[in-house]
């Protein structure tokens, strides 16, 4: 059973906010990958430094991801709610009067360069400057929080309300609360031993298609999905990390990434030709860069939960198998530039391949 509700069951008012939540979403999702990828490609050419390309192998459910840290490479964590959070949750997702985004607030942290004419409208995602805040506050430590202001119920206006949010439920609690959804736990980690709690915690990173050593803001990504999911709405998390080199974003369809890839010139040619356009539009709109031998595109790899990772159909209590997939490759596409409205992702099998 989902803890959001589908359309179907949502009243009007109700569904007008989720379409428009839906189109502020669309939005930002060109905004993160514009800073995530196309952003931090830039900053490696600044510097004169080669980009270090995702391998196929690193976006297999599961994989081994190199713990190598790319300074060039633009790191956030960004959280965007449907809803207002309830001020009983700041237990665990610290966002406080002091961390608001105010003026005074905002000019308190020497780190960010603001000028004194700083507009307060401007966290307003339909403001026209809302995309120059985002990107002045993206690098700041933590997370930022983006939820529907309740001071505005007729409008349903989102607004980016908090900075420097810190994620502080810990991962076992995380865990704990996967595992009894999932009815392999009744009620604690513990219950069945200390192997099987760490199991437990290990299928927690693979169900958000993480390796289990990861820190930082995947972390907290993945431990803010999985907390959300106690308030009744849609939230979607997007994480950038210097060493994944990818933009993670986990709603409530699921985890995606999205990121650079080369493509030869022939292959380029292929993937025209299969999706029925031509070379010039595909390089017009698909690919970032161009080089001699090579183009870089935009790639998307999605992933489905198999039967492990869902609720069982009988609702009964089962034993968690170690060496059994979460997650499988659900879907692969290359996503047009940030910008472009005519042309929609096209699917291309390489991960396997």
């Amino acid at each position: 059973m989902a803890f959001w509700s589908v359309r179907e069951e949502l009243s009007q008012q109700d569904r007008l906010r989720r379409s428009y939540y839906e189109l502020l979403r669309d939005e930002l999702d060109q905004q993160m990958v514009k800073y995530a990828l196309l952003d931090s490609f830039n900053n490696f050419l600044f510097k004169k430094t080669d980009y270090p390309f995702v391998e196929k192998r690193e976006l297999k459910p599961r994989a081994r991801i190199p713990a190598v840290e790319h300074e060039c490479q633009n790191s956030f964590l960004v959280i965007f709610m449907e809803e207002t959070i309830p001020s009983e949750h700041k237990k665990y997702i610290r966002f406080f009067e002091r961390n608001k985004t105010t003026k005074i607030n905002l000019l308190r942290y020497d780190r960010l360069s603001l000028s004194n004419k700083f507009d307060r409208t401007q966290k307003y995602l339909d403001s026209a400057h809302f995309h120059d805040l985002l990107k002045v506050l993206l690098p700041v430590d933590y997370a930022l929080l983006i939820q529907r202001d309740p001071d505005s119920r007729a409008k349903n206006r989102y607004s980016l309300s908090h900075f420097h949010v810190r994620i502080d439920w810990p991962i076992a609690d995380a865990a704990e609360d996967l595992a009894r959804s999932l009815r392999y736990i009744s009620k604690d980690l513990y219950e069945k031993g200390d192997k099987y709690a760490e199991d437990i915690q290990k299928k927690f990173f693979e169900y958000y298609c993480l390796p289990v050593d990861v820190g930082g803001r995947r972390t907290a990504a993945i431990v803010a999905s999985q907390y959300f999911k106690r308030i009744p709405c849609i939230t979607t998390v997007y994480a950038g990390s210097s060493e994944s080199r990818a933009l993670i974003r986990i709603s409530e369809r699921g985890v995606s990434k999205l990121l650079l890839m080369k493509f030869k010139n022939s292959e380029m040619d292929q993937i025209a030709e299969a999706n029925n356009i031509t070379s010039r539009t595909f390089k017009k709109n698909y690919v970032l860069d161009r080089k001699k031998n090579y183009g870089i595109c935009i790639f998307q790899s999605t992933y489905s939960f198999t039967n492990h990772a869902r609720m069982p159909d009988d609702g009964k209590l089962r034993e968690i198998k170690p060496d059994l997939n979460w997650l499988s490759v659900g879907g692969q596409h290359i996503v047009a530039k940030p910008g472009v409205w005519k042309y929609p992702p096209l699917p291309l099998n390489v991960i396997y391949t």
